[in-house]
C-alpha cells in the first residue's frame, strides 16, 4: 500500500488561546487528516503566548504518539512555503483594540460589539489589509493551499479575500455547529440525524428548517423562547409573537438588531459592573495561559469552553478533512453567493449550507428566505461592502457611508465624530487612512 503523504498545516495566530482546540482536533482526526508538519505562526508581540501555547501543543502531540512535528515561528513566509492548509485566527491590535471597539460606541449611545456595528467595522478595517497581505504571500508560496478563515468579522474578511486575491478561501464560524450541538442536547440524538437550514450572512443568519430523522421540529422550536445563545452574547427571552410570525430561528447575534435597546442597556450596565466582554475575556485568557504553562498539562483544559470559541476545532478540522477527502458532506460556510440569495450580488459572501468537495464548497439553494429578513440582510450586506471598500482604500468617506447604512448606527451626526475618534485610537493599525495626512 502506498504511503499517504503527510500534510503541512499553518496556523496564523498560533499563539491564540483557541489553538489547543485545534490541536485536539488534529489528534482526534489524524487517521483521516494526516497532518505531519504543523506550524504555529504569530507576530513578535505575541511570541510569549506563542511559546506557551506551542509547548502545550507539543506536549499534547507527544502524549498522542502521533507523527506530528509542531514548529513555532514569527516568520510567516517561512511557514507558508509549500503549505496544504492555512487557518487564520488572528486579532490585529490584540484584546486592547477590542476593548476600544466595545467602549467607544457606548459613549455615543450605540452597541459596542467586536463583530457588528461600529466596533465590528473597526475590526474589519484593521484586519482586512493584514489578511490580504497573507493571501498575497500564499499566492506566491502555496498557491494551491486552502485558507480557512476564522478571523472575525469572518464573512467580511472572507469576501475581501475572494474579491482581492486568487487563493482558495472559505470562511468558517462556530455559530452553526453550536446550533447543532444545542439541538443534539435538546433532542438527545447525534448530529448525523439532524438537518438544519441556515440562511443569511455571518453573525446574521436565520435557521429556516430543522428536521430530526426527516421530521420537522421547527414549529415546536419557535415556541422555545430561550433559544440557543452563546457565552459571549447575553441571553434574553425572544418575543413569542415575533418569533412565531417570523417563522425562523434567529441567531443570537440578531438580538443586537431585534432587541437593540435591551442589549445596549445590558452592555452599559455590565461594562460598569465587570468591564466589557473584551475585559472579561482578557481575564479568562490570563487564567488559561497560567493553566497552559503547567508542564504536566498535556490536553485541552475544560476552562477553554468559557472563552466563547467552543467547537472551533470541530468545525475547522471537519472542513479540512472534508476538503482533503472529498467527502461531499453538508457544512454551513461563508462562500460566494452565486445567485443563491437573488437579492444580493453574485459575488457577495453569504453563510449557507454547502456540499464540501475536493474542489471546494458548493452552496446549496435555500428552501425559504423569511420575507421579513431580506431587508435586514440587504442593509447589512450594503454596509459590509462599503466597509470592505473602505478597508482596502483607506477612504474615510466610504467608512462614514458604511456606518451610516448600518442598522445599529442611530445618527450620522454621531457617527462622524465616533468614526474620527475610533480611527485616531487605531492609527497604528490603519496606515491607509492616515497616509494622505503624512504627505
Amino acid at each position: 500500500m502506498a504511503e499517504t503523504k503527510g500534510l503541512k498545516v499553518v496556523v496564523i495566530g498560533g499563539g491564540s488561546s483557541y489553538t489547543p482546540e485545534l490541536i485536539e482536533g488534529f489528534i482526534v482526526h489524524h487517521d483521516r487528516f494526516p497532518v505531519t508538519d504543523l506550524w504555529l505562526v504569530d507576530i513578535p508581540e505575541g511570541e510569549h503566548k506563542l511559546r506557551i501555547v506551542g509547548q502545550l501543543a507539543q506536549r499534547m502531540v507527544e502524549k498522542s504518539k502521533l507523527p506530528i512535528t509542531v514548529r513555532l515561528t514569527t516568520n510567516r513566509r517561512e511557514a507558508l512555503a509549500g503549505a496544504d492548509f492555512v487557518t487564520t485566527q488572528l486579532r490585529v491590535g490584540l484584546l486592547e483594540a477590542r476593548i476600544r471597539d466595545e467602549t467607544i460606541p457606548l459613549r455615543y449611545g450605540m452597541i459596542g460589539q467586536e463583530t457588528t456595528g461600529p466596533g465590528g467595522m473597526m475590526k474589519a478595517l484593521r484586519t482586512i489589509p493584514v489578511l490580504l497581505d497573507i493571501a498575497k504571500d500564499m499566492e506566491e508560496l502555496c498557491p494551491d493551499a486552502w485558507m480557512l478563515n476564522f478571523t472575525n468579522p469572518a464573512g467580511m474578511v472572507t469576501e475581501a479575500i475572494l474579491h482581492h486575491s486568487n487563493i482558495r478561501a472559505v470562511g468558517i464560524c462556530n455559530s452553526p455547529i453550536g446550533v447543532y450541538k444545542w439541538l443534539t442536547g435538546l433532542y438527545e440524538v447525534p448530529m448525523e440525524r439532524i438537518y438544519a437550514e441556515f440562511v443569511g450572512l455571518n453573525h446574521l443568519h436565520w435557521v429556516t428548517q430543522v428536521r430530526i430523522d426527516g421530521e420537522s421540529k421547527l414549529e415546536e422550536l419557535l415556541a422555545n423562547r430561550d433559544g440557543y445563545s452563546a457565552k459571549n452574547v447575553p441571553q434574553y427571552e425572544w418575543n413569542a409573537s415575533f418569533i412565531r410570525s417570523l417563522g425562523a430561528i434567529p441567531t443570537y447575534y440578531l438580538k443586537y438588531f431585534y432587541l437593540t435597546e435591551e442589549m445596549l442597556a445590558d452592555q452599559i450596565e455590565s461594562s460598569a459592573r465587570e468591564g466589557t466582554r473584551a475585559e472579561v475575556v482578557k481575564r479568562l485568557e490570563d487564567e488559561l495561559f497560567e493553566l497552559y504553562k503547567d508542564p504536566d498539562l498535556a490536553e485541552k483544559p475544560k476552562q477553554l469552553e468559557k472563552r466563547g470559541g467552543a467547537y472551533y476545532s470541530e468545525a475547522a478540522v471537519k472542513l479540512m478533512t472534508s476538503l482533503y477527502n472529498d467527502t461531499r458532506d453538508l457544512q454551513t460556510l461563508n462562500v460566494r453567493n452565486q445567485g443563491i440569495l437573488d437579492f444580493l450580488p453574485a459575488d457577495a459572501c453569504i453563510e449557507v449550507n454547502c456540499v464540501v468537495t475536493k474542489q471546494g464548497p458548493i452552496p446549496l439553494p435555500v428552501s425559504v428566505v423569511p420575507e421579513a429578513a431580506k431587508g435586514l440582510i440587504h442593509a447589512v450586506k450594503t454596509y459590509e461592502r462599503l466597509a470592505i471598500a473602505a478597508a482596502v482604500s483607506g477612504d474615510r468617506g466610504l467608512a462614514l457611508q458604511a456606518l451610516a447604512h448600518h442598522p445599529l448606527v442611530t445618527s450620522v451626526n454621531k457617527a462622524e465624530p465616533m468614526l474620527d475618534e475610533m480611527l485616531e485610537q487605531n492609527k497604528a493599525f490603519l496606515p491607509r487612512f492616515f497616509a494622505a495626512q503624512t504627505v
